[in-house]
């Protein structure tokens, strides 16, 4: 009897050693929220906010993309001479076991002729391409909300002249309505 009770704790200690490695694992890179907020008319674009908890190595977030939008670029607001300015983003760091933030006054996306569909569902299909594993690519789904009132921020100090996108030129005045009307 002895053989089977050293058989079933050996079992025991394996099986619950097991447990305590998926425990103490590292939380993997993943994107943990967000929202899109329409633009104030359908003419604007919408603007996308989210966070990225790092996984256990820092990577750099390169490119959102979504099938069901016209195009996604990641911007930025900044202060300089004292003016606001938004600036295009090639890339973000995300700290390894940190948080990468897109939020409103800072890091955003600014989101061009989504899909009546992907509107009707409330929800847009994006990818999130990061620096790791070939481009490592994380799919979420974010949710859309509609647009907040038109005097949400005064954008008057703004400076939208500076914002250069090469061949991807666009009517810079856009972007503030979208931010505005995400606020």
């Amino acid at each position: 009897m002895k053989p089977i009770a050293t058989a079933a704790f050996a079992a025991l200690a394996l099986s619950l050693a097991g447990c305590g490695d998926k425990l103490s694992a590292p939380k993997p890179l993943n994107v943990v929220s967000g929202h899109i907020v329409m633009g104030a008319t359908p003419d604007r674009p919408a603007v996308g906010y989210f966070t990225v908890q790092g996984g256990p190595q820092p990577v750099e977030l390169v490119a959102v993309t979504a099938d069901l939008a016209q195009r996604v670029e990641m911007h930025e607001t900044v202060r300089e001479n004292d003016m606001t300015v938004m600036k295009p983003l090639e890339r973000a760091a995300v700290p390894a076991k940190g948080e990468l933030e897109f939020k409103q006054g800072g890091k955003h996306l600014m989101i061009w002729n989504i899909n009546p569909a992907a509107v009707r569902a409330g929800k847009l299909p994006m990818q999130f391409v990061f620096t790791n594993n070939n481009n490592e690519r994380i799919l979420f789904d974010m949710p859309i909300k509609e647009a907040a009132g038109a005097d949400a921020m005064d954008h008057g100090e703004m400076d939208h002249g500076e914002m250069n996108h090469g061949a991807r030129a666009h009517d810079s005045a856009d972007a503030p309505a979208a931010e505005a009307a995400a606020k």
